[in-house]
């Protein structure tokens, strides 16, 4: 049957080409319309493709995927609709149809072997009913934001983000946690201790090939602390293409270890004991390519700009914490324990504190938010962290970098932070913050209020970064 089919599949070598230079255009700030062109022309031209996937994240981050047969899509895509009531943190039943437009910029060929033959995928962007940009569509306010500012300013936002996460032994392993109460190692080494032919360094491998054919540009990959833990790091991008990279590293990794008979797990910190995983985001700002946070004579060679960046964060650091661990179980890796950067400071040197200064050069200078969890929504992420810190206050707080506070160790403290603070209020609009409390408010009552030394089955069960409608539903 399969030699009947003439489905496209190109090898990793050509992929990387051909994303290289669709990320090269969108860098470029190359017009939407001259690439919505040159995308049309080539979905009609290649008779090899039969399907486009549309890619669009709720407001907790849960990404989803709609394929579009690829003639309906070249006749239709500037009227694709779908019923926003049914994703959550959208839009209510009454005021249900939503619609999906294309960014024609932010367009992948992926492997085959990982993702099918004859698909090709694009990032969506959620439209209301008035053609405005969907105030619960974070990517678009991030766009918007970061357009706003390059319009204005001639600043670039850029971002790199080093993503860890767990590999588990089985098929769906957080989806199963509610029986079998527990994870099982799938490689009991650690920091940099892996043989070549062993199930994570096989899975590390493999996920960074697909992540290189998709044109990410990758740096190192390594196990990381804990048993079964890993990073694969790949080149900064400007600040929606860094975000959209998150989603599509996290969908990679899914997806290669399920292939593999495993479960790649995102969870902060699934196992009591050993280290949990983070995000540690790296940003920074650069004006005519020229890094602005770069300063050789300044504190710790950053500039006066970075450093005001950093103190308007750590002043909203309890404000913002929801919107960075966004999870019951985020809250067990802000553990001092085990490295976890639980103190409201500014250091070069302690991994402790929430905002690290690492060495840099004039390309490299940049500012890293450590706190943040790999569960959370990437696109509230960095529009918090960059709005934050370039729009923020700065509270008159004495040593305002090395003073003595702490980010909430529960999540319902996170929350009540979270709600009485103005500062979210202007970041995400009332209606968006109200929607969103709401949501963590569900998770967190639906699980243990105390944390114990036990992760419990609805902290995992009820994670929003797991697709497990059938267990929400008959809660």
């Amino acid at each position: 049957m399969t030699e009947l089919r003439d489905f496209l599949e190109l090898p990793y070598g050509e992929l990387e080409d051909l994303n290289l230079q669709a990320k090269e255009q969108r860098k470029k700030r190359v017009a939407a319309d001259v690439i919505q062109e040159e995308r049309l022309k080539y979905l009609t031209d290649e008779k090899r493709i039969k399907a486009v996937t549309v890619l669009f994240s709720d407001l907790e981050g849960r990404l989803h995927m709609l394929d579009y047969d690829k003639k309906f899509l070249i006749k239709s895509y500037d009227n694709l609709t779908f019923d926003g009531s049914s994703i959550r943190g959208f839009t209510a039943q009454r005021e249900s149809d939503l619609r999906l437009g294309i960014d024609w910029s932010a367009f992948y060929w992926a492997p085959a072997d990982v993702f099918g033959g004859g698909k090709v995928l694009v990032f969506g962007e959620v439209i209301d009913k008035n053609g405005g940009i969907y105030s619960g569509d974070i990517r678009s306010v991030l766009k918007q934001f970061s357009q706003e500012q390059f319009d204005k300013h001639g600043y670039t936002l850029n971002a790199a983000n080093e993503i860890e996460g767990f590999l588990f032994e089985g098929i769906d392993a957080e989806r199963m946690y509610h029986e079998t109460g527990s994870f099982e190692y799938v490689n009991k080494g650690g920091y940099y201790h892996s043989l070549p032919g062993d199930p994570l360094r096989e899975f590390i491998d493999t996920t960074a090939e697909v992540q290189r054919a998709m044109g990410f540009e990758n740096e190192k990959d390594h196990p990381e602390v804990a048993p079964s833990q890993f990073e694969i790091n790949y080149t900064y991008g400007e600040v929606v293409a860094a975000a959209d990279q998150i989603q599509l590293y996290k969908l990679i990794c899914r997806q290669v270890a399920t292939q593999m008979g495993m479960t790649a797990s995102f969870l902060p910190k699934p196992v009591v004991g050993v280290n949990g995983s983070g995000m540690h985001t790296n940003v920074s700002i650069t004006k005519n390519g020229k890094n602005l946070f770069w300063d050789p004579k300044g504190e710790e060679k950053i500039s006066k700009m970075a450093w005001q960046f950093t103190d308007r964060i750590l002043t909203h650091g309890n404000d913002l914490c929801l919107l960075l661990n966004a999870s019951v179980n985020a809250y067990r890796r802000l553990d001092p324990h085990f490295e976890a950067p639980n103190q409201i400071k500014a250091s070069a040197v302690d991994r402790g504190s929430m905002i690290r200064i690492p060495i840099g050069n004039e390309k490299s200078s940049r500012v890293e938010v450590r706190s943040v969890g790999p569960d959370a929504n990437p696109y509230l992420v960095l529009h918090s962290i960059f709005k934050t810190g370039l729009h923020g206050e700065t509270a008159k707080i004495k040593n305002l970098r090395q003073a003595e506070r702490y980010l909430p160790d529960n999540i319902y403290t996170a929350l009540e932070n979270f709600r009485d603070a103005e500062w979210t209020g202007t970041l995400l609009g009332d209606d968006v913050k109200a929607r969103y409390a709401d949501l963590k408010q569900a998770s967190a009552d639906r699980c243990a209020r105390l944390l114990g030394t036990i992760v419990k089955a609805p902290e995992v069960q009820f994670h929003h970064d797991v697709y497990n409608q059938l267990l929400w539903n008959i809660f």
